[in-house]
């Protein structure tokens, strides 16, 4: 254990479009812009606690990542979890999303731990999950039979 005080603040996404990608963002969740932190190159938003940041490509040079740049859809390496507060917001956030240019990856399903979610792409393609808690999360060595030992 450190002696370090941290949280998670920001969560960004490189965007081709980031205005338009917040945009999407703001018409599924209801995210707030915070204006003052708007560049030509970011657009962020207030997502409760953490700010939903975009960046434009040039972000890659300006933080060293230009060898980072994607040449084609690569495989997903993470994904932003939105928690909903009721069952019936995860069906209104899913509708809104495909109203607004996503796409569905797998409709909303009961999780093994307790929780409610739908798995969607925004308009650029990044992934993320529409999720609601229903109870206590399920401890993984209280199931009876483990999605990830079936065949």
């Amino acid at each position: 254990m450190t002696d370090i005080f941290a949280r998670l603040a920001y969560a960004n996404i490189f965007a081709r479009d980031p205005a338009g990608l917040a945009l999407f963002y703001q018409r599924v969740f209801g995210f707030a812009e915070i204006a003052a932190n708007r560049s030509p190159i970011f657009v962020c938003l207030d997502a409760g606690g953490v700010e939903l940041g975009f960046n434009a490509e040039q972000a890659y040079g300006l933080m060293g990542l230009g060898d980072r740049k994607p040449v084609s859809v690569a495989a997903l390496r993470t994904f932003l979890s939105i928690e909903v507060s009721t069952p019936d917001a995860i069906d209104k956030a899913v509708t809104a999303a495909l109203e607004n240019g996503g796409r569905l990856v797998r409709a909303a399903y009961d999780t093994y731990y307790n929780a409610r979610q739908a798995i969607m792409e925004d308009p650029e393609g990044n992934v993320f999950r529409i999720n609601h808690r229903k109870g206590p999360r399920i401890p993984a060595d209280e199931l009876e039979n483990p999605p990830w030992e079936q065949d």
